[in-house]
């Protein structure tokens, strides 16, 4: 018998039963349901709303419910359709009517959030753990790498000399954004909703603060209706989830390009490679591919919640179902990939030889003589097209601007002297951009220095 059939003079049928459950997904909520009916009961104990033994009672019971959840000595039913009935159905096999006291004063609406709230908190902060240890291998990566130049690229053409370590600690300030993203989210889903009922609150005197305290919440829902219909912390928390599969998609976008023979850059350790079923010479990529391709999967879940929730009226509504399926997809999603991810890039060699190269061809070093001439006095408009006229003649001749003589240098200026071949060798092109944030050895040895300080913090 349903919880909730007194109302009703005929059974549900099956197909119904099966189509309204949500137990298959939220059972991964089982350990917070019970917990917050923990506290619930204390409170309704303290609160002397039911006599302390039946509160006791209750927890004892609840927490050898948990325990035998945890040993696989209990199963979980559809006809109870979800986590947070089945394991009251459970209670009250165990103890009787003493187990129908728990549900006083709440309801499955600000039960159902309250569970969602700490199953999400936990998930935050297990990301977030995943995220440092990415963050933990860019730095690591970055140590060794601070004088590796290679190409930076704009529109995909080599554009100006860089090192390596640059161009990952430009992932990491992508992941410390994504971090204090996460941050913010967790502060808006750290707010306990138990006590908002079904949406006018209830006569009972609960202490919400107690519970809230009991749960580890900073603070608790400041209006009932929109306790049990606020679905904020999921969407943002699915946003926050869907630009960290964004960033981690931009990053093997790049690596796939610098693993492939036109590149070179970079070549994947064969435990995270596949293989061709008819090509015997082939070394894919397939990990990054799939760490690309589920970006989109998040994304799904972000827009199923935004079209779920955009027309809703105050205040639940069983829509609202169709938010745990979406968040925890995109939860499991982003937990399987970063693992994943931060084994590759730890593992990948390098190939700093191949980037030297790529970083010698294209004219990168175009922008640095246009500097040297306006540091010796020319306007950079100036020397801005006195330069391309010089990249014109180098392509219609197969030439490197290097490579020029001086008279072909003077050709275009005569300011220009000897001293013009040092300011344009790459390595002098990297060290004297030491600008905060720029490429310069020193400037990115500052970068990780900062780096290792927001990962103590």
């Amino acid at each position: 018998m349903k919880l909730w059939s007194g109302r009703f003079s005929k059974n549900t049928d099956v197909a119904v039963d099966d189509f309204n459950s949500s137990i298959r997904f939220d059972a991964r909520m089982y350990a917070e349901d019970i917990t917050g009916s923990i506290a619930h009961a204390k409170m309704l104990g303290r609160q002397s709303i039911i006599p302390k033994k039946d509160a006791e009672l209750i927890c004892e019971t609840l927490l050898e419910i948990l325990n035998d959840i945890e040993n696989n000595k209990t199963e979980f039913h559809v006809d109870a359709e979800d986590i947070h009935m089945n394991i009251e159905a459970i209670l009250i096999s165990r103890i009787g009517d003493v187990g129908k006291r728990l549900h006083t004063g709440r309801s499955r609406n600000d039960q159902v959030c309250l569970d969602l709230r700490m199953y999400l908190k936990k998930e935050i902060t297990g990301i977030k753990g995943l995220l440092r240890n990415l963050m933990q291998v860019l730095i690591d990566i970055s140590k060794t790498n601070t004088e590796t130049i290679m190409p930076g690229y704009t529109h995909l053409q080599r554009a100006q000399p860089i090192t390596f370590a640059h161009h990952m600690m430009a992932y990491f300030q992508m992941f410390r954004r994504d971090i204090e993203r996460l941050d913010e989210c967790y502060k808006r889903t750290n707010v306990m909703p138990l006590g908002s009922g079904a949406l006018a609150g209830t006569t009972y005197p609960l202490d919400r603060r107690f519970v809230a305290d009991e749960l580890g919440f900073a603070s608790i829902t400041q209006n009932s209706l929109d306790g049990v219909s606020d679905r904020d912390f999921v969407i943002e928390l699915a946003f926050d989830l869907s630009m960290v599969m964004m960033h981690l998609s931009r990053f093997c976008e790049e690596l796939i390009l610098w693993s492939s023979h036109e590149f070179r850059f970079v070549e994947m350790d064969d435990a995270y490679s596949t293989g061709s079923s008819i090509m015997p010479q082939k070394k894919n990529p397939d990990i990054a591919e799939l760490v690309r391709g589920k970006c989109g999967r998040v994304y799904g879940g972000l827009n199923a919640l935004l079209t779920v929730m955009k027309a809703l009226p105050l205040a639940y509504n069983k829509d609202m179902q169709e938010d745990k399926e979406a968040i925890f997809d995109a939860v499991d999603t982003v937990n399987m990939c970063l693992p994943v991810f931060t084994q590759m890039i730890k593992t990948m060699k390098i190939n700093a030889g191949e980037m030297y190269a790529a970083a010698q061809v294209g004219f990168t070093n175009a922008t640095d003589i246009a500097d040297y001439l306006v540091k010796k006095g020319l306007p950079f408009r100036d020397a801005h097209e006195v330069i391309g006229k010089m990249v014109l003649h180098c392509i219609n001749n197969d030439k490197s601007i290097e490579s020029l003589s001086m008279d072909e240098f003077n050709t275009f200026s005569s300011l220009i002297e000897d001293d013009v071949y040092d300011a344009i060798n790459l390595k002098t092109c990297v060290k004297q951009r030491k600008v905060p944030g720029g490429p310069a050895p020193e400037s990115v040895a500052d970068m990780i220095t900062e780096g290792k300080r927001v990962l103590e913090d």
